[in-house]
Protein backbone atom coordinates (compact mmCIF):
# COMPACT_ATOMS: atom_id res chain seq x y z
CA UNK A 1 0.00 0.00 0.00
CA UNK A 2 2.81 2.17 0.48
CA UNK A 3 4.37 1.63 -2.81
CA UNK A 4 1.05 2.71 -4.45
CA UNK A 5 0.75 5.86 -2.84
CA UNK A 6 4.77 6.51 -3.06
CA UNK A 7 4.19 5.96 -7.32
CA UNK A 8 0.93 8.20 -7.15
CA UNK A 9 3.10 10.89 -6.31
CA UNK A 10 5.48 10.67 -8.46
CA UNK A 11 5.52 12.99 -11.73
CA UNK A 12 4.20 11.34 -14.80
CA UNK A 13 6.40 12.06 -17.52
CA UNK A 14 6.50 11.81 -21.52
CA UNK A 15 9.49 12.35 -23.71
CA UNK A 16 9.11 14.11 -27.25
CA UNK A 17 12.07 13.85 -29.64
CA UNK A 18 12.23 12.28 -33.04
CA UNK A 19 15.59 11.06 -31.83
CA UNK A 20 15.60 7.60 -30.60
CA UNK A 21 19.04 7.52 -28.73
CA UNK A 22 17.50 11.21 -27.01
CA UNK A 23 14.95 9.77 -25.72
CA UNK A 24 16.77 6.44 -24.47
CA UNK A 25 19.22 8.39 -22.74
CA UNK A 26 17.23 10.60 -21.46
CA UNK A 27 15.07 8.43 -20.06
CA UNK A 28 17.75 6.00 -18.31
CA UNK A 29 18.76 9.38 -16.59
CA UNK A 30 16.00 10.51 -15.20
CA UNK A 31 14.57 7.08 -14.50
CA UNK A 32 17.25 7.24 -11.88
CA UNK A 33 14.57 9.75 -10.04
CA UNK A 34 12.78 8.28 -7.45
CA UNK A 35 9.83 11.05 -8.08
CA UNK A 36 9.46 10.46 -11.32
CA UNK A 37 7.91 8.34 -13.93
CA UNK A 38 8.20 8.18 -17.84
CA UNK A 39 5.00 7.29 -18.62
CA UNK A 40 4.92 7.01 -22.65
CA UNK A 41 7.31 8.61 -25.46
CA UNK A 42 6.16 10.39 -28.90
CA UNK A 43 9.08 10.15 -31.70
CA UNK A 44 6.74 13.41 -33.45
CA UNK A 45 4.16 16.00 -32.43
CA UNK A 46 1.35 14.13 -33.55
CA UNK A 47 1.91 10.91 -31.36
CA UNK A 48 3.07 13.60 -28.23
CA UNK A 49 -0.36 15.23 -29.00
CA UNK A 50 -2.02 11.59 -29.08
CA UNK A 51 -0.28 10.48 -25.93
CA UNK A 52 -0.89 13.70 -24.15
CA UNK A 53 -4.54 13.24 -24.48
CA UNK A 54 -4.49 9.47 -23.41
CA UNK A 55 -2.00 9.60 -20.76
CA UNK A 56 -2.90 13.11 -19.32
CA UNK A 57 0.83 13.29 -17.54
CA UNK A 58 2.26 15.93 -15.77
CA UNK A 59 4.90 17.14 -17.89
CA UNK A 60 5.66 16.92 -21.56
CA UNK A 61 9.11 17.31 -22.40
CA UNK A 62 9.37 18.39 -25.76
CA UNK A 63 11.87 18.90 -28.59
CA UNK A 64 10.89 21.92 -31.08
CA UNK A 65 11.67 20.72 -34.43
CA UNK A 66 10.07 16.87 -35.26
CA UNK A 67 8.37 15.57 -38.08
CA UNK A 68 4.40 15.38 -38.70
CA UNK A 69 4.05 18.40 -36.39
CA UNK A 70 6.09 20.78 -34.94
CA UNK A 71 7.08 21.38 -30.92
CA UNK A 72 5.35 24.65 -31.38
CA UNK A 73 2.04 23.41 -32.83
CA UNK A 74 2.26 20.26 -30.55
CA UNK A 75 2.46 22.92 -27.60
CA UNK A 76 -0.39 25.01 -28.97
CA UNK A 77 -2.70 21.78 -29.13
CA UNK A 78 -1.80 19.61 -25.60
CA UNK A 79 -2.49 23.33 -23.73
CA UNK A 80 -5.88 23.63 -25.59
CA UNK A 81 -6.83 20.31 -25.10
CA UNK A 82 -4.82 19.38 -22.03
CA UNK A 83 -4.66 22.52 -19.95
CA UNK A 84 -3.32 20.97 -16.71
CA UNK A 85 -0.50 19.31 -18.55
CA UNK A 86 2.95 21.15 -18.56
CA UNK A 87 5.27 21.36 -21.30
CA UNK A 88 8.70 22.01 -20.67
CA UNK A 89 10.88 22.14 -23.73
CA UNK A 90 14.41 20.81 -24.64
CA UNK A 91 16.22 21.73 -27.14
CA UNK A 92 18.85 22.36 -29.45
CA UNK A 93 17.47 25.68 -30.84
CA UNK A 94 17.25 28.61 -29.41
CA UNK A 95 16.38 30.57 -32.09
CA UNK A 96 14.14 34.20 -31.33
CA UNK A 97 11.40 32.79 -33.47
CA UNK A 98 11.25 29.50 -31.79
CA UNK A 99 11.82 31.24 -28.14
CA UNK A 100 9.05 32.97 -28.65
CA UNK A 101 6.49 30.97 -30.44
CA UNK A 102 7.00 28.62 -28.22
CA UNK A 103 5.93 31.09 -25.08
CA UNK A 104 2.75 32.19 -27.48
CA UNK A 105 1.90 28.62 -27.43
CA UNK A 106 1.99 27.90 -23.51
CA UNK A 107 5.53 26.27 -23.11
CA UNK A 108 5.86 26.45 -19.28
CA UNK A 109 9.61 26.14 -19.38
CA UNK A 110 12.46 26.53 -21.94
CA UNK A 111 16.05 24.33 -21.32
CA UNK A 112 18.94 23.80 -23.85
CA UNK A 113 19.95 20.51 -24.45
CA UNK A 114 23.47 21.38 -23.27
CA UNK A 115 22.15 21.72 -19.46
CA UNK A 116 23.03 18.69 -17.39
CA UNK A 117 20.73 16.05 -15.24
CA UNK A 118 20.43 17.97 -12.40
CA UNK A 119 19.06 20.96 -14.64
CA UNK A 120 16.76 19.10 -16.13
CA UNK A 121 15.13 17.25 -13.00
CA UNK A 122 15.15 20.63 -11.67
CA UNK A 123 12.98 22.27 -14.30
CA UNK A 124 10.68 19.30 -15.04
CA UNK A 125 10.31 19.87 -10.82
CA UNK A 126 9.63 23.22 -11.16
CA UNK A 127 7.02 23.41 -14.12
CA UNK A 128 5.22 20.20 -12.32
CA UNK A 129 4.74 22.54 -9.43
CA UNK A 130 2.99 25.11 -11.81
CA UNK A 131 6.11 27.82 -12.12
CA UNK A 132 8.47 28.76 -14.66
CA UNK A 133 11.87 27.58 -15.85
CA UNK A 134 13.60 29.14 -18.37
CA UNK A 135 17.18 28.54 -19.08
CA UNK A 136 19.60 31.47 -18.60
CA UNK A 137 20.33 32.37 -22.13
CA UNK A 138 16.55 32.16 -22.83
CA UNK A 139 15.48 34.56 -19.51
CA UNK A 140 18.09 37.11 -21.35
CA UNK A 141 16.41 37.27 -25.04
CA UNK A 142 13.03 37.40 -22.98
CA UNK A 143 13.72 40.23 -21.09
CA UNK A 144 15.34 41.81 -24.01
CA UNK A 145 12.91 41.44 -26.32
CA UNK A 146 10.22 42.78 -24.03
CA UNK A 147 11.91 45.83 -22.63
CA UNK A 148 13.04 46.85 -25.83
CA UNK A 149 9.46 46.61 -27.56
CA UNK A 150 10.05 45.10 -30.70
CA UNK A 151 8.33 41.80 -32.43
CA UNK A 152 6.00 41.33 -29.14
CA UNK A 153 4.02 38.19 -29.50
CA UNK A 154 0.01 39.04 -30.64
CA UNK A 155 -0.44 37.35 -26.53
CA UNK A 156 1.18 40.16 -25.09
CA UNK A 157 0.73 43.03 -27.35
CA UNK A 158 -3.29 42.75 -26.81
CA UNK A 159 -3.31 43.44 -23.44
CA UNK A 160 -4.85 46.37 -21.30
CA UNK A 161 -3.45 49.02 -19.18
CA UNK A 162 -4.66 47.81 -16.15
CA UNK A 163 -2.25 48.25 -13.56
CA UNK A 164 -4.64 50.18 -11.07
CA UNK A 165 -6.49 46.91 -10.88
CA UNK A 166 -4.00 45.28 -8.87
CA UNK A 167 -3.74 45.79 -5.42
CA UNK A 168 0.07 46.66 -3.85
CA UNK A 169 -0.24 43.39 -2.13
CA UNK A 170 -0.56 41.83 -5.70
CA UNK A 171 2.31 43.90 -7.68
CA UNK A 172 4.40 43.07 -4.71
CA UNK A 173 3.93 39.65 -5.18
CA UNK A 174 4.88 39.58 -9.20
CA UNK A 175 7.86 41.84 -8.59
CA UNK A 176 8.86 39.02 -6.26
CA UNK A 177 8.32 36.62 -8.81
CA UNK A 178 10.40 38.70 -11.36
CA UNK A 179 13.05 38.28 -9.50
CA UNK A 180 12.76 34.26 -9.25
CA UNK A 181 11.50 33.75 -5.91
CA UNK A 182 9.47 30.19 -6.02
CA UNK A 183 6.01 30.47 -3.88
CA UNK A 184 7.43 29.25 -0.78
CA UNK A 185 9.75 31.61 -0.72
CA UNK A 186 7.40 34.59 -1.20
CA UNK A 187 5.41 33.43 0.99
CA UNK A 188 8.37 33.64 3.85
CA UNK A 189 9.42 36.61 3.04
CA UNK A 190 5.84 37.92 2.89
CA UNK A 191 4.74 35.79 6.27
CA UNK A 192 1.54 33.98 4.23
CA UNK A 193 0.85 30.30 3.26
CA UNK A 194 2.06 28.90 -0.79
CA UNK A 195 -1.69 28.87 -0.85
CA UNK A 196 -2.06 32.81 -0.31
CA UNK A 197 0.57 33.32 -3.01
CA UNK A 198 -1.16 31.17 -5.33
CA UNK A 199 -4.60 32.75 -5.16
CA UNK A 200 -3.12 35.88 -5.44
CA UNK A 201 -1.27 35.11 -8.59
CA UNK A 202 -4.31 33.40 -10.29
CA UNK A 203 -5.99 36.84 -9.26
CA UNK A 204 -2.98 38.70 -11.09
CA UNK A 205 -3.47 36.27 -13.83
CA UNK A 206 -6.99 36.88 -14.32
CA UNK A 207 -6.33 41.08 -14.41
CA UNK A 208 -3.81 41.10 -16.45
CA UNK A 209 -5.14 38.30 -19.28
CA UNK A 210 -2.27 35.80 -18.69
CA UNK A 211 -2.15 32.13 -18.06
CA UNK A 212 1.49 31.84 -16.69
CA UNK A 213 4.06 33.36 -14.66
CA UNK A 214 6.17 33.86 -17.60
CA UNK A 215 3.79 35.80 -19.42
CA UNK A 216 2.93 37.84 -15.93
CA UNK A 217 6.97 38.87 -15.49
CA UNK A 218 7.00 39.59 -19.27
CA UNK A 219 4.29 41.91 -19.06
CA UNK A 220 5.10 43.48 -16.20
CA UNK A 221 8.49 43.81 -17.57
CA UNK A 222 7.36 45.71 -21.02
CA UNK A 223 5.05 48.26 -18.57
CA UNK A 224 8.06 49.01 -16.49
CA UNK A 225 6.10 48.13 -13.20
CA UNK A 226 9.37 45.67 -12.43
CA UNK A 227 12.59 44.30 -13.43
CA UNK A 228 13.73 40.82 -13.27
CA UNK A 229 17.10 39.65 -11.47
CA UNK A 230 18.19 39.63 -7.51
Amino acid sequence: MMSTTSEDKRIRLILADDHAMVRTGTRQLLERQSDLHIVGEASDGEEAVRLAKELQPDVVVMDVRMPRMSGVEATRRIKAECPDVKILILTAHDDDEYVFALLQAGANGYLMKTADIDELVKAIRTVAEGQSMLAPTIAGKVVAQFTSGKNLPEVLNNTQDQYEGLTERELGILQLVGKGLSNKQIGKQLFISDRTVQAHLSNIFSKLGVSSRTEAVMYAVRKGWVTTGK
